[in-house]
């Protein structure tokens, strides 16, 4: 378990700062974008469900 003196030092990570924080930004926006991508991909399938019951 870590402890840190204050707040800078847990943005620090030890000095891993930069990857930990890239990783966990990289991490949020491909989960985001999957979220995106798969409202879109149903969007599209609902729409095409209604096209093809048309007919």
């Amino acid at each position: 378990m870590m402890h840190w003196a204050s707040w800078s030092d847990f943005f620090n990570m030890g000095g891993y700062a930069f990857y930990v924080w890239f990783s966990f930004g990289l991490t949020a926006l491909c989960v985001i974008w999957e979220v995106y991508a798969l409202r879109q991909r149903r969007r599209d399938a609902m729409h095409l469900a209604q096209l093809l019951a048309q007919d």
